[in-house]
């Protein structure tokens, strides 16, 4: 195990909003640039199949299930399905980039990126995330046409990755509280 300190390591959620999609996108034109290592055996299907039945479970508990339907639920895993059998140039992926898992290494390095799940898989997947953070805020349609844009990535295929992972965040937000309105948010783009 490698350790090293990040300075100031100021999470990325807690950073200036109108610095974070230039800061994203130099983030992730750094990892994206690392080619996938030969024969990598994680991918980002396995990343979804393992997310959808453990996450898929908490659909039983009364709070969530009232909110978070089993028919929202298999929408998400046929959009989910129609994304992967789609992508056409597979990257190394962080795999759970989040606001949460992105540090400030000051001016001279950036983002730096902590906690990895490293997978294979479509480009777009390491910035929804971020993306769906928006939700209740400036929205997630907003963030996506900013993200893309400074990203280099396809708006409409980022925000049809929203759609699919918006269930997971509302079930996450029912977990652990959250603003209402994106709660709201994220479960419109649920249907």
């Amino acid at each position: 195990m490698v350790l090293e300190e990040v300075r100031p390591g100021t999470e990325a959620a807690h950073l200036p909003q109108d610095q974070l999609p230039d800061l994203w996108a130099a983030l992730l034109a750094d990892l994206h640039a690392v080619a996938p290592p030969a024969h990598w055996p994680l991918d980002l299907r396995g990343r979804f199949e393992e997310s959808f039945a453990r996450i898929g479970r908490r659909l039983s508990e009364p709070l969530i299930g009232a909110r978070v339907g089993r028919t929202a639920w298999r929408r998400a895993i046929r959009r989910c399905e129609t994304l992967l059998d789609s992508q056409e140039e597979p990257v190394l992926l962080h795999g759970d980039l989040h606001l949460g898992n992105a540090l400030d290494g000051g001016p001279s390095r950036g983002l730096v990126a902590i906690d990895p799940k490293a997978c294979v898989g479509d480009p777009c997947f390491d910035a929804v995330d971020y993306v769906v953070a928006g939700a209740g805020d400036e929205g997630v349609e907003a963030r996506c046409r900013r993200v893309a844009s400074a990203c280099g990535l396809d708006g409409e295929r980022l925000y049809a990755w929203s759609r699919v992972v918006a269930p997971m965040a509302a079930v996450a937000h029912l977990t652990h509280g959250g603003p209402p309105a994106a709660l709201d948010e994220l479960l419109a783009l649920s249907r």
